[in-house]
């Protein structure tokens, strides 16, 4: 049947359609095809920049193309059922299962239902042991790959850690063996002896009576006994995308991105992204310049915005906003950075400060008091988010957004009523420093803590649902709601969050489960159904409770111990060690801290 007969039926058909400026269409005849999936809506997958540099790689070769799937909305779904029509790609609107690898972005958790909805759509095999050479191989990447287990029986392979050299080997080594017409064995075979490659097929579990893990143990002789994560080492030649894909409607960030660096060295105990990503790798500023000059000349957008975890700790971050701001001023473009260090100079930018996009400025203090937020090694102080806050809003910036989290580890009562003073003394410092009343309010995000893989935290017990709501509902009442806007975060999607974060391959099951029952786009709040999911862990007797709300002793074997980051267990013992005794660690590019990165051969000085 013809597309457009389904494009017709649905909201927002430009999802679907394709056709936008700097996509790319080859031909298949001899080539290697890959379908970057992205298990979440066109808008929020059309924004992840991992999913462009990918793009970019793969279609940069003459030997292979790449084109992008999203996770249809409802109605779509609704419509390729009734049409019999199976999931397709933008580019040349392929069916899904007629490709050769395709590879799904494991961004968040909640997106893993998701990805068996897509398999589903597609007429795919959900388990990789029932899929055959007739089937695509299905690959999986990004934060989430570093515990892969409760998605393992699905996936073939995981890509563990940056993916820019993986993805050019795993073709070469797929193209090779497709001409050699092997075994799927022999391909995976090949592949898991590549660094940063997972092949959970070629690992055994076993469990103690208690639940716990006994052993996590290879079935090869060839498999490594721990997968080590990938690092690119020289971020600065790395490929990246300057004429990326432009849509037909606006995306969750509609701009051009401009990734300043990788890595973060602050050390926030609860905080992944800090600990996955080391070691630190920043762009050269001359590099940055000419990347975001041929991105404009390629996309003709009026906004750029500067990428990273932490960009006010760029070094050279002055000099580089004053250069792109004079660069970009006369093409009436403009520099935006997402947020802001607590503490950081805004002033010191001089008068390119003046000519940054000023939309709302969001600061992470994360605790109210500062105990708690040494505990979690924030190194922040009152006085940093003050003076930040007061030159924001002397340079115009539209109102603030300050981001917290409930439920950390050691918190009392009394660090929540320092939270909801906090709350209060910004929104004062706002109505006195700011030029309008709409630039007064305040914002604030509460999101419910959820303890993390590889972090000095993930032996942490998730607070009970019912503990969180009523933190929520008590910082309500006591903030009021002059000046302020307040959201947070659904107590029982954090919940199910933490469930995945740190599960097994018992959760296998119910996802498939889950799955079955409608569940897929479970980070849009209208369509979690938190009585689905129930049932799902019921059918499957997995008691949900057991993995989000249990404590983790030391000593126990986590789900993803064969899985190599960099950071050595120890030094997470270590840091969880310190947050118990509210003792903070320095930045480490201060000095090496020792958490191990060494072992792989990098490190963040």
């Amino acid at each position: 049947m013809k597309i457009e007969n389904l494009l017709c039926s649905v909201s927002k058909p430009a999802r679907y359609a394709g056709g936008e400026l700097n996509m790319v269409k080859k031909e298949f005849a001899g080539r290697t095809s890959f379908a970057l999936a992205f298990p979440d809506i066109y808008e929020v997958g059309m924004s992840h920049l991992g999913s462009r540099i990918l793009y970019h790689i793969i279609n940069s070769r003459e030997d292979a193309l790449c084109e992008r799937v999203f996770l249809p909305w409802p109605d779509m779904q609704e419509s390729l059922k009734n049409h019999g029509a199976p999931l397709f790609t933008l580019e040349n609107r392929m069916p899904l299962g007629d490709f050769d690898i395709v590879g799904f972005t494991l961004q968040y958790e909640m997106n893993y239902a998701g990805v068996l909805k897509m398999l589903s759509l597609a007429g795919i095999p959900f388990y990789a042991a029932a899929r055959g050479k007739e089937h695509p191989l299905v690959i999986g990447g990004g934060p989430c790959a570093f515990n892969p287990e409760p998605l393992a029986p699905f996936f073939d392979l995981f890509v563990i850690g940056d993916g820019e050299e993986v993805i050019e080997t795993i073709l070469d080594i797929y193209r090779q063996w497709k001409s050699s017409g092997g075994s799927k064995e022999e391909l995976l075979a090949a592949l898991c002896r590549v660094d940063g490659v997972y092949v959970p097929s070629f690992y055994d579990v076993q469990y103690n009576s208690d639940g716990s893990i006994r052993s996590i143990r290879k079935n090869r002789p060839f498999a490594p006994d721990r997968v080590k994560k990938a690092i690119v080492k020289n971020i600065d030649a790395a490929p990246y995308p300057t004429s990326p894909i432009v849509p037909f409607l606006p995306i969750v960030h509609d701009r051009m991105v401009l990734e300043v660096f990788r890595g973060c060295t602050r050390g926030c105990r609860f905080c992944q992204a800090g600990f996955i990503y080391r070691p630190v790798r920043e762009r050269r500023m001359g590099t940055l310049i000419s990347l975001a000059e041929k991105m404009h000349a390629n996309t003709g957008y009026d906004e750029i915005s500067l990428s990273s975890l932490s960009t006010g700790d760029y070094s050279e971050l002055p000099k580089l906003v004053s250069t792109l701001s004079e660069y970009f001023e006369p093409r009436h473009v403009s520099l935006s950075m997402p947020s802001l260090r607590l503490g950081a100079d805004i002033s010191g930018y001089g008068e390119s400060a003046t000519r940054m996009r000023r939309a709302g400025l969001t600061i992470a203090p994360e605790a109210g008091s500062q105990i708690l937020r040494d505990r979690i090694n924030k190194n922040v102080r009152e006085e940093d988010l003050v003076k930040t806050a007061s030159e924001a809003l002397a340079l115009g910036w539209n109102g603030i957004k300050l981001y917290f989290m409930i439920g950390l580890p050691f918190e009392t009562q009394e660090d929540i009523s320092c939270l909801a003073e906090l709350i209060k003394r910004t929104r004062d410092l706002c109505q006195k420093g700011a030029k309008s009343a709409e630039r007064a309010r305040v914002r604030i995000s509460l999101a419910s803590f959820v303890p993390k893989p590889f972090t000095p935290f993930q032996w942490c017990a998730q607070e009970g649902m019912e503990t969180l709501i009523e933190k929520q509902n008590h910082i309500s009442s006591l903030i009021g709601r002059k000046a302020i806007e307040l959201d947070w975060h659904d107590a029982d999607t954090s919940f199910l969050e933490a469930v995945l974060a740190r599960g097994d391959r018992r959760l296998a099951g119910v996802l498939a489960e889950a799955a079955a029952r409608g569940n897929g786009l479970d980070a849009w709040r209208e369509y979690f159904d938190k009585d689905a999911w129930d049932q799902a862990f019921r059918s499957c007797g997995v008691s949900p409770k057991w993995y989000a709300n249990r404590e983790r002793a030391l000593d126990e074997m986590l789900p993803y111990d064969h899985i190599d980051a960099g950071i050595s267990k120890a030094y997470l013992v270590s840091e969880y060690e310190k947050a118990k005794s509210g003792v903070t660690t320095p930045d480490c590019r201060q000095g090496c801290t020792g958490c191990g990165l060494t072992s792989l051969g990098a490190c963040c000085q």
